[in-house]
This record gives C-alpha cells, sequence and structure tokens, in this order.
C-alpha cells in the first residue's frame, strides 16, 4: 500500500490549481459580484445558477444541493475519484512531485485505478499517432486525405493508427508497466486464446475524451474490406468510459460553446473534424449511442440555459438522422436553449459537405434554421393522409400532446398555431384549446393524450342502431347539415320525382351523418330515384346492409317532409344546400391543403391545388346565385 502523502505536497497542490480553472473545465462561470463566480451546479438538475466558486478562498459552494469544498473535495465529487487520486492527478498537472510519508513510491502500484486507466489510455493515444506514419497506415493517411484532413488536421485532433497485428499495444502497454487486468478492464485489450490481444487492430484511431481533457476511450474506423468488424467500433464500458456520458470534441469545443452560447451536435468524427476546421468550433459528437439526457447535462452546464443559447442538430437527411431527430426531441424540453436542426442539400453530412462545396457551406449549415419541434412535427405528420379529414384528425391526435409539452405558454401557443397550419386545419383555435387541454390534464398527473371527447351535450337523435352499425356520430336534429339531408333522403324516399336525375348524382360522402350516407347508399343500390318504379321502397329496403339500415329507410318514408308546399321549389332548395355545403367542406380541405404546402411546395402540385380551389369557388358561388339551375 501506497504512503500518506506528505501535508505540505497536498497543501501545495491545493495552492497550484486554482479552483476556477479546474471548475471551468465541466461548466460555464459567470460573474456573480463580490469577486465570485457561478454556474449551473454539475451536482443536480438546476434551471437557475446556484453553484458559486470563490477564487479568492479557493472554494465552492452549491446553495441548491448544499454540496461544497476545495479544488481537491469538486475534482473527487465530479470524477468519482478518492483522495490520493485526486491528488495524484492535480500534482500531475501542476508538475508537483508528491512525497509520501512512508517511504517508497512505486507508480505502477500505488496509483488509483481510473489513473492507471487514463495514463494507459494516455499512452495508447500517443502509440496510435505514432503508428499513422508508418506504411502499414498508408490506407488510414489515404482515408484522411480523401476526406479533406491533412496531417496537420490528424494532429490537432489525435488521430492514429492501430496495427493490424494481434497484440502490438498490449506488447507496448505492458512494457509501460501495465498489468494484463489493466488493460483488460481499459478496454484496450480483450481476451485471446493464448492471453491479452488487442481490441484495436488496423483500424484508424480518433482519442474521445472528457470534458477535462483525458483520454478515456477510442473510436476506431473500418479500413480494410476483410475486417468483418462493425465500420465503427468503439470502447466497451468501462470505469472511465461510458458512452452516454461522453461527447466526442467536447474537450476542443467547450470554451466555444460557453463563449458563444451555442453548440452544433453532429454525428461521426469525421462531421466534428470537418465543422472545426472550417471554424464551427463549437461542434461534438456523441460516440455510438443516441443524442440524450447525460449528454444534455453536459452542454448544459457550458450553455448555463440564458436566453440566447442555442443547440444545432445536423443529422443526416436519411431515414436514421431523422429518427435520431426525432429521438432528441424528445429530450428537447430537458434544455432551456433553443433547439434547431439543419440538414445539407442532398442529405450531405458536414465532412461530405465540406468536400462539395467548401468551409463556407459547413458555415452556412451550422446557422439555426428550422426549429427541431417544427422538424419532429412535419415528420408525425407526413405519416397521415391529410387529403382526408380522418388523417388529419390522427395526424392531430399523435402530435398535440408533443406540443402540449412545450413548458413555456407563449411557445406552446405559437407552436400549436403552426402544427394547425402543418395538419391543414383552419380553425387554428381549436388546435391552440385542445393542445392547452392536453396540457393541463399532463399536469394534472394524466399522462397520455389527454381526456376523453366528452359526449356532445346536444339532444341527439338515436336511431335504432344505424349509429351503430356505420362509424361516426349520432344523428343530432340541431345539426343544419343533419336535418337538410334528412329533408332531402325523405324527398328521394318519398318524392323521388322532385328530386330526380340531380338526386343520382350526388355522391355518398355529401352525407355527413354515417347513418344517412348508408341510406344514400341503400338508393343507389337499389337502381336510383330516377324513373322509380312502384316497388321502388322495396327495393331501397331490401339493399340495406341490415335490420338497423331497413329500419332507417323505413322511418324517412313514412316521417312527415315539414315543409308548407312540397314542390320541386323545395326539392331544390334541399339539394342546392346539401351539394352547396359538400362544396364548402371541400373547399376549405383545399385551403388547408394550401396552407401545408406553403409558399415552397412542389409548383405543378400547387398549381393543380390552386386551380381545384379556384373551380370549387365558382361553382359555390353559382349555386348561391342560381340555386337549382346551378346544379
Amino acid at each position: 500500500m501506497a504512503g500518506r502523502i506528505n501535508d505540505d505536497d497536498v497543501k501545495a497542490v491545493r495552492d497550484a490549481v486554482p479552483i476556477d480553472a479546474v471548475v471551468s473545465e465541466y461548466l460555464q462561470l459567470r460573474n456573480a459580484g463580490g469577486g465570485n463566480l457561478k454556474g449551473l451546479c454539475p451536482f443536480h438538475d438546476e434551471k437557475s445558477p446556484s453553484f458559486q466558486v470563490s477564487p479568492s478562498k479557493g472554494l465552492f459552494h452549491c446553495f441548491g444541493c448544499q454540496e461544497g469544498g476545495d479544488t481537491i473535495a469538486f475534482v473527487m465529487k465530479i470524477d468519482h475519484l478518492s483522495f490520493s487520486e485526486t491528488v495524484e492527478r492535480l500534482a500531475a498537472k501542476a508538475g508537483i512531485t508528491l512525497r509520501y510519508e512512508e517511504g517508497g513510491y512505486n507508480p505502477g502500484h500505488q496509483r488509483g485505478e481510473r489513473i492507471r486507466l487514463v495514463e494507459a489510455h494516455k499512452a495508447a493515444t500517443q502509440f496510435y499517432i505514432d503508428q499513422l506514419d508508418s506504411p502499414e497506415a498508408e490506407i488510414g493517411r489515404k482515408f484522411l486525405a480523401e476526406r479533406g484532413f491533412d496531417q496537420a488536421a490528424a494532429a490537432h485532433f489525435g488521430v492514429g493508427y492501430s496495427p493490424a497485428g494481434w497484440d502490438h499495444l498490449t506488447r507496448f502497454l505492458r512494457g509501460k508497466g501495465f498489468s494484463d487486468k489493466e488493460l483488460i478492464v481499459s478496454g484496450l485489450s480483450q481476451d485471446g486464446r493464448r492471453g491479452p490481444i488487442d481490441r484495436f487492430r488496423g483500424r484508424l484511431m480518433w482519442p474521445i475524451r472528457d470534458v477535462g481533457g483525458e483520454v478515456v476511450g477510442f473510436g476506431a474506423r473500418k479500413l480494410r474490406d476483410d475486417d468483418n468488424g462493425p465500420k465503427y467500433l468503439n470502447t466497451p464500458e468501462t470505469p472511465i468510459y461510458k458512452k452516454s456520458q461522453v461527447l466526442y470534441g467536447i474537450d476542443l469545443a467547450k470554451k466555444d460553446i460557453a463563449k458563444v452560447s451555442r453548440a452544433v451536435v453532429v454525428e461521426g468524427y469525421t462531421d466534428v473534424m470537418a465543422c472545426h476546421l472550417a471554424g464551427v468550433t463549437t461542434a461534438i459528437a456523441t460516440c455510438g449511442t443516441a443524442f440524450g439526457g447525460d449528454h444534455i447535462k453536459i452542454l448544459r452546464r457550458l450553455l448555463m440555459d440564458n436566453g440566447s443559447a442555442r443547440v444545432i442538430f445536423t443529422f443526416d437527411g436519411d431515414a436514421a438522422g431523422q429518427k435520431a431527430a426525432l429521438r432528441a426531441f424528445e429530450d428537447d424540453q430537458k434544455f432551456a436553449a433553443e433547439t434547431y436542426i439543419a440538414i445539407a442539400p442532398d442529405g450531405m453530412d458536414p465532412c461530405d459537405l465540406r468536400l462539395a462545396k467548401g468551409d463556407a457551406a459547413v458555415a452556412e449549415l451550422a446557422e439555426p434554421r428550422t426549429p427541431l419541434f417544427e422538424f419532429a412535427l412535419r415528420q408525425i405528420v407526413k405519416r397521415y393522409d391529410l387529403e382526408s379529414p380522418a388523417g388529419q384528425a390522427a395526424a392531430l391526435d399523435e402530435a398535440a400532446p408533443i406540443v402540449a409539452k412545450l413548458k413555456n405558454l407563449s411557445v406552446q401557443h405559437r407552436v400549436a398555431v403552426q402544427l394547425a397550419g402543418l395538419v391543414g386545419f383552419l380553425d387554428t383555435q381549436f388546435v391552440v384549446r385542445r393542445v392547452a387541454q392536453i396540457a393541463q390534464w399532463q399536469r394534472a398527473g394524466g399522462g397520455g393524450k389527454g381526456p376523453a371527447q366528452q359526449p356532445s351535450r346536444q339532444r341527439t337523435y338515436d336511431t335504432p342502431g344505424p349509429s351503430a352499425a356505420t362509424s361516426g356520430p349520432a344523428l343530432n336534429l340541431r345539426s343544419p347539415a343533419h336535418r337538410t339531408e334528412r329533408e332531402l333522403l325523405k324527398l328521394a324516399l318519398q318524392r323521388p320525382e322532385l328530386v330526380s336525375p340531380a338526386f343520382d348524382a350526388y355522391g355518398i360522402d355529401e352525407f355527413t351523418a354515417p347513418p344517412y350516407a348508408a341510406v344514400r347508399q341503400c338508393v343507389q343500390d337499389a337502381g336510383g330515384a330516377t324513373g322509380a318504379p312502384s316497388d321502388y321502397l322495396s327495393a331501397v329496403r331490401e339493399a340495406a346492409p341490415n335490420d338497423s339500415v331497413r329500419a332507417l329507410v323505413t322511418e324517412l318514408a313514412v316521417e312527415t317532409i315539414f315543409a308548407k308546399a312540397v314542390d320541386e321549389a323545395y326539392a331544390g332548395d334541399q339539394l342546392v344546400t346539401v351539394r352547396l355545403r359538400a362544396v364548402d367542406r371541400r373547399i376549405r380541405d383545399v385551403q388547408g391543403t394550401l396552407a401545408r404546402l406553403g409558399a415552397h411546395g412542389d409548383p405543378e402540385q400547387l398549381s393543380a391545388v390552386q386551380n381545384e380551389l379556384w373551380v370549387l369557388t365558382q361553382y359555390g358561388q353559382s349555386l348561391r346565385n342560381n340555386g337549382a339551375a346551378a346544379l
């Protein structure tokens, strides 16, 4: 066992490493007044900064979770190190040689596990960098060159090469005093039939660093066709590497992220390189996993959730990239920053875009464009047939609960209005009210998609079963549309000569109540109302699909027609009213389609929709002006 570190050396380490410099490696600090600094606490989630640092006293304290202490206590807590490991780490950073009270110091056995694993990765990083100059690594250098990365770029990001042999790195690290157990635990080696062998062989190597700049893992890119492994192979989960808690490039990007309150999230190592070389020095990437809650915590501490903070996702335009964007949107509300998505022309990633169009195109891509919520909603609603009312309703049912999760009420209202346009609802206030209703339900702990729609309190006309046999709402005698449709059907059954031949040209969908649509279908199946034979009613009843519809046919055939004079003028009024309502419904649908297409839709499709709208408008006006003569 190692002896106790000399007290004077511990004090020297504490004095030599300013606490604000250490804390700033993990979170953004701003002036708090009185010589103190403040930031978002890294030890608990909070909306406003309650974590304060006093450089003059060398202390930190969080007024939210009550964590506090000196530089050593901070590093112990945030990196999960022992006291000795922390002092050794800070001493190495300050260039201080430590003395131990009980004599000799054997670095191979007396240092803590985390420090040993980090040192193994540091040695491996330099080994891989040196190997990139070897003749065998020509294929790796060619890979980099083809993607626009020269030797200086590789050196800046520490890119290296792992030899194709079985145990080159393993033997190298053994020579540095690392045990086989340490090599296996670190993830740099793996068990072979005759002992440890290299995990990474014949690949390009990217060192993955934590926020503090320590190498904790690697990302390895396949180069040869005879390599049967995955395209990218990452370090497995180890005591120092948790893929959900690391962001590639964060060590290089953190200062600029804090400075400009902006982070650009890309998908791969070469994308990070391309962005940084193009001047987008706030770019970072996840390491073989989806962007999630732990990644957000890292960025929030750097962005400090101020009102101008921006996070831009540049996922690929393919299906996998869209899926990744939707996953990111699920965690969107954990940010106080505004989130955006940028997809390059032709779905190119930043690396390809830089090759094709240069640095300026990459910088342009990283500018905030489409809000992430808008992209996510578009991805949801495009799965539905928005030309049909049922499709619009289904799209709203899926999208509204997502909008309801937006905590800022003004933003929620604005997005709800935008959702109405995306789905094609002209009544934007209906969508706004629906979203607000679901949000209230969610806050009350109801979860899900919100409360079920309450039954109408209007007096309804319950037919003896048709509404059960056909989908749709119950017949409502207060509905002008239902009343007119009912009158027209009574005329078609009792006085078919008054509504013929126009009635037979009416579509089933012109009757909005499903039971009435079923009766209209019966008339059609019986041969129509034109030239009705003596057994006309019997034929219509026999055409009914079930007893419920048959009973409604009988009911309509005997019910009194509500008119002082049952003549052609009255019949014409009912025909015109039913048709005009159908035309107006279609006009609203087409207007919804136009709203959804917007100004940037396909020109041919826009032209066709606009032409249909013009024809419908003219026809509706003719019906209003000329009545039955326009049928």
